[in-house]
């Protein structure tokens, strides 16, 4: 049976020059009703976890969670997704600096920017934010990346930085990482403390 992971593979690969009638008869068959643009797997880790813990399950709903593989893509999942392709109503996050690469995509592809919710840098900084480096420290510690953290914590390049920046930076350092600690971080939240732009999304599906 075809599930919503099917339909993603199918329009990455459509975005990547293969065809698009998968996608077209899968769209149909699942009733898929939202596409979700999010920029990489750890956005979309985050994004499954507060919905999980919010007991909602996204692709029950029709509603297709979509990493794109970087911001640059924008403007090609929205010609695919959006009015030119499939039609379907495209909301996601986008980081401030990206803000005006999702501005022009979603223009020429005559898709609304205005269901896009903007994190200040980036997701994992909103998170960090929210829960207080001390809070994610001890989370790295309960997660066995302790002796990690501070090997990289007294690398030159991290002098000068704020315990934010370079918390946000580790996480970044070891592939796989941003995307365990994308859901780590949101299973940890206190439900009135979820980042604005995440609690938006979420909120508007």
């Amino acid at each position: 049976m075809a599930d919503m992971g099917a339909f993603r593979q199918a329009v990455t690969a459509w975005a990547a020059g293969g065809p698009g009638d998968p996608a077209h008869e899968l769209a149909l068959r699942l009733a898929v009703r939202t596409a979700v643009l999010l920029e990489g797997p750890s956005d979309a880790a985050a994004v499954d976890a507060l919905a999980a813990r919010r007991g909602r399950d996204l692709a029950a709903e029709g509603v297709c969670v979509l990493p794109m593989g970087g911001a640059m893509n924008v403007g090609r999942f929205a010609r695919l997704l959006g009015p030119p392709g499939l039609g379907l109503p495209l909301t996601g996050l986008c980081d401030e600096a990206e803000r005006p690469y999702y501005a022009r995509g979603l223009e020429r592809a005559g898709a609304a920017a205005r269901g896009f919710f903007v994190c200040a840098a980036d997701l994992e900084d909103e998170l960090i934010r929210a829960l207080g480096v001390a809070r994610v420290e001890e989370l790295v510690r309960a997660e066995g990346d302790v002796r990690a953290l501070r090997t990289f914590l007294h690398q030159p390049a991290q002098q000068g930085r704020t315990a934010q920046q370079q918390m946000r930076r580790f996480l970044g350092t070891k592939k796989g990482r941003k995307i365990h600690y994308g859901r780590v971080l949101v299973e940890a939240l206190d439900p009135e403390r979820v980042p604005a732009p995440l609690d938006g999304l979420l909120t508007s599906l």
